[in-house]
């Protein structure tokens, strides 16, 4: 039998960047010779709904499909939002059948992106004299937050420069707490490295917090369409595959 569609399930956004680049994303998973159909739906602010898109599959005669959430972490989308609008659906149309995935991060290729990004923005990390700021979304979850925090620490222990992590919302530091902290551990120049996987007002407003603070810090773009996270995406479904046949 044919594999289920994927559904990719990002959060939305006001800013159309976003939702271009979770498209874009999914054309490269399409370009993977193992890719199943691929879809995209969004949880709030954009078009299609998770709902929208969901009915849409049912009715093109689809009875299983596995989303995976375009989520860095177990936050509050990933723990209650989701799970709820899928038991929503699946209550309306009882022949549904809906997987989803774990998250996508962290991974470390996720890292490896992040850290290319980095670089490739103009950051040396074997410079001792620079502190990075590792920059994501924050949750009122704590987990999530401290997903974020290993990873700095992580990067922290492999590298000249100093790192920690930041946060645009909901926890603490923020962009210019994270700065004055790693210029008291001695950092005299900065940049800014993204947990983020589009562009969007988030990373927008991490920017001009650096720039504020440290205005020659260089900023590193979001994760993006990457071929390393079509790769994840594409494992995500395929532990879901198999996770579903275990237990079949």
């Amino acid at each position: 039998m044919a594999h289920p569609p994927l559904l990719i399930v990002a959060h939305g956004s006001r800013d159309s960047r976003s939702a271009a680049t979770v498209r874009a994303l999914a054309d490269v998973v399409r370009t993977r010779s193992d890719a199943p159909d691929v879809r995209v739906a969004f949880l709030d602010l954009s078009a299609p709904s998770v709902g929208d898109a969901l009915a849409g599959l049912h009715a093109e005669g689809h009875r299983h499909v596995v989303a995976v959430p375009l989520l860095l972490g177990h936050a509050y989308h990933a723990r209650v939002d989701l799970p709820a609008l899928v038991d929503e659906v699946t209550a309306r149309l009882p022949r549904l059948s809906v997987t989803v995935s774990d998250v996508l991060g962290p991974d470390p290729l996720l890292e490896d992106v992040a850290l290319d990004r980095l670089t490739g923005a103009g950051a040396t990390l074997s410079d001792p004299h620079l502190g990075v700021v590792l920059a994501a979304v924050g949750s009122s979850h704590e987990a999530a937050n401290d997903v974020v925090t290993r990873i700095a620490r992580g990067w922290d222990g492999r590298h000249p420069a100093r790192v920690t992590a930041a946060f645009a919302s909901a926890a603490r530091p923020d962009v210019p707490a994270a700065i004055a902290k790693l210029r008291a551990r001695g950092a005299r120049r900065f940049a800014v490295a993204s947990w983020f996987f589009a562009p969007g007002l988030l990373p927008d407003r991490i920017a001009d917090l650096a720039a504020e603070s440290a205005p020659d810090a260089v900023v590193a773009a979001p994760l993006g369409t990457d071929p390393r996270v079509a790769a994840v995406v594409l494992d995500r479904y395929a532990d879901t595959l198999t996770g579903a046949a275990r237990t079949a």
